[in-house]
């Protein structure tokens, strides 16, 4: 059976998912020549030009209600259409289990997830909506914050996508459509001699080692942490770390890092530790490839926090 490419956009309302998708098929002309179904499940500020999207071979369908977006309506659709290719604009207030835990016609295929995001409205979304908000974004390959400006705060906007969707691509698009590469601010220093990671930084920083590890490579850090060291744990390895909190308590994930230490066994499974370790970037299992291995220079006892769990903002 022949793929049908399936090109899924999500975001809340006026994020720019339509602005996205007419630059993709219009101005872009992605797929130029193929037989493209668009289903548009929300009406945005921005409207499309019907003419020009028939003119670019491109055929639009209205799904208003939720309840109407049903495996038995995309089968009929595709009987009736017969696509190359299919763009949905998903609805913003729409459970994302809607469309990813049905079965979708035969050859439809999910090949890219984009999510678009208003970088001048998402803070206020995201202390207010964050799971709704988060369910946006937790399987997209790509996620765009357009509209953003000189004090977008990029680092956070960042860290909340990754505390649910680590392997995506973040792009940031300032208001004239120039993409914003400057570098991201972190809330630490990373010129002391020995980095100092409080609890409050230490979920920022734990995503921060784990993707740019090569600029760790050699540093030393302290930190206080919780010791995952059962008895099953090979000697000579342990891994201090901390448990965060992602959207809300039932998505709570330990944050540890592989650390090599001769005399391991002396140090309880979770106990509290104060850590000062070297950083050294070399192969291991547990990260499936390289990653940064922390080589102890100093561990004292330390007491329980008052707040146990760290936070990604």
């Amino acid at each position: 059976m022949e793929e049908i490419p399936v090109y899924l956009f999500t975001g809340f309302m006026d994020s720019g998912k339509t602005t996205l998708i007419c630059q993709t098929l219009l101005t872009d002309h992605f797929g130029d020549g193929a037989k493209t179904l668009l289903l548009v499940c929300e009406d945005g500020e921005i409207e499309y030009d019907e003419e020009a999207m028939r003119a670019a071979g491109v055929e639009m369908l209205m799904v208003e209600k939720e309840e109407d977006f049903t495996e038995d309506l995309l089968k009929n659709i595709h009987r009736q259409y017969q696509p190359d290719q299919v763009f949905i604009e998903y609805n913003g207030t729409w459970g994302m289990g809607t469309l990813l835990d049905m079965t979708l016609p035969g050859g439809w295929v999910i090949v890219q997830s984009l999510a678009t995001a208003d970088a001048s409205t998402f803070e206020m979304y995201l202390n207010n909506m964050r799971p709704m908000v988060m369910e946006q974004l937790f399987q997209s390959d790509v996620v765009i914050f357009n509209r953003c400006g000189d004090d977008t705060p990029k680092g956070k906007f960042r860290r909340a996508v990754k505390a649910v969707n680590r392997p995506a691509q973040i792009v940031y698009e300032r208001a004239d459509g120039t993409l914003d590469e400057s570098e991201e601010e972190l809330p630490f220093d990373l010129n002391q001699d020995i980095i100092e990671i409080t609890d409050a930084d230490y979920a920022i920083w734990y995503m921060d080692v784990q993707e740019n590890y090569k600029k760790y490579d050699g540093r030393k850090v302290e930190f206080t942490a919780l010791v995952y060291n059962p008895d099953k744990m090979k000697k000579g390895v342990m891994a201090p770390g901390r448990f965060a909190m992602t959207c809300c308590i039932e998505d709570v994930t330990f944050l540890g890092l592989k650390c090599r230490y001769p005399d391991s066994k002396s140090i309880p499974h979770k106990s509290w530790i104060h850590i000062i370790a070297e950083i050294r970037v070399e192969f291991a299992k547990e990260y499936k490839g390289r990653g940064p291995v922390l080589y102890p220079v100093r561990i004292t006892d330390a007491q329980k926090p008052e707040d146990e769990l760290v936070y990604f903002s």
